[in-house]
């Protein structure tokens, strides 16, 4: 929970600096604040965080993509937020070359994947159908349902417009992240090769400085 509650505190300080600190102008801020309700993050945090991103006492967190190959030559994306990145990509490198990977340059990976928004909300008696027709407009290129939870994907540049239009239909997000699919998956790995790709993925994934990970392993 920590680690999370710190995961969303610097995405609000990036939020701020970037789009000012009224949720109601900066559609990115407002989905930081949302997400902040699902991990259970206290309001009062939420509020100090938010007035200590617009001080000019705030770190300044930068976001870097680092790219790379995993074991079994798996391409392997890493998000960050860092204020220090030359602390950052020692770290990944280390963790890289310590579970059998290779840190690579930019663009060495990155260009398989698409970045796509997601939303996540309660299906209830919503009729799917015609909202995946309300939503096209809105930029909406896929809406599925996993059990009672309903899944709306875009592509990433319209975050904001599908955001606004499920604010105005009174769609309440749960969760607001982004994902970047890979146009192709590595497949055939035998379960073992997958628990080595997997062992990285976890070490990554614990670093504080990281906020995501994508990999193609099918």
């Amino acid at each position: 929970m920590a680690k999370a509650f710190t995961r969303i505190g610097r995405e609000i300080a990036i939020s701020v600096k970037e789009g000012g600190a009224n949720p109601e102008t900066n559609a990115r801020l407002r989905a930081a604040i949302n997400n902040s309700k699902t991990a259970n993050m206290p309001k009062d945090r939420v509020d100090a965080a938010i007035k200590r991103a617009s001080s000019k006492e705030e770190k300044a967190y930068e976001e870097i993509t680092y790219e790379g190959y995993g074991p079994h030559a798996v391409a392997i994306v890493v998000d960050t937020q860092t204020d220090n990145p030359t602390r950052t990509v020692a770290n990944l490198r280390n963790h890289f070359n310590k579970l059998g990977g290779t840190l690579g340059t930019q663009g060495s990976v990155e260009y398989m994947f698409k970045k796509k928004a997601v939303f996540k909300f309660n299906k209830g008696s919503l009729n799917l159908e015609e909202l995946e027709f309300d939503l096209i407009d809105a930029g909406l290129t896929e809406l599925i349902a996993e059990g009672d939870t309903a899944i709306a994907y875009c592509d990433f540049f319209d975050f904001g417009r599908l955001a606004k239009k499920l604010e105005e239909k009174g769609i309440e997000v749960i969760e607001s992240t982004y994902e970047k699919i890979p146009d192709f998956y590595k497949e055939g790995l035998t379960d073992e090769q997958a628990e080595d790709v997997i062992k990285l993925i976890e070490k990554l994934e614990e670093d504080d400085d990281v906020s995501l990970v994508f990999t193609n392993m099918k």
